[in-house]
């Protein structure tokens, strides 16, 4: 489970929502165990594969996901960013540009606000496509 905001009529609670929807993890030794009769289970509608093989998860992540659990929800990792830092583009036609953070939503996606040709322009990107100044 995450934590997410949710609006409704001008205000704003936070309630817990699966981070993965319609998605059951299951363990799985493949090379040793039948696991086509959970096709069969009742709820199931499908199984992820690649061909005729299941999809596999490390463990690892899995674990790191049960590591950052709080209070029944994992939480996020601290963003490195807040609103009004300058950040430099890193990459792409704007590479070098510095802009400002205006926005940060929960989806690591950013608004900045950058000037091109002379005029402010508010521009949304993921994380990964700025460093600090």
């Amino acid at each position: 489970m995450v934590r997410r905001q949710r609006r409704h009529a001008r205000h704003v609670i936070n309630v817990l929502r699966p981070l993965f929807p319609g998605y059951l993890f299951t363990q799985v030794n493949c090379d040793m165990q039948r696991w086509r009769p959970m096709l069969s289970t009742l709820g199931v509608r499908a199984v992820v594969r690649c061909g005729d093989r299941l999809s596999l998860i490390e463990d690892a992540f899995i674990q790191s996901l049960m590591d950052r659990e709080v209070d029944g929800a994992i939480a996020r990792p601290v963003s490195p960013y807040r609103v009004g830092q300058e950040v430099r583009m890193a990459g792409g036609a704007f590479d070098g540009l510095v802009a400002t953070i205006v926005d940060m939503d929960e989806r690591d996606r950013l608004t900045i606000l950058m000037d091109l040709m002379n005029r402010p322009i508010k521009v949304k990107i993921e994380e990964r496509q700025i460093s600090p100044v």
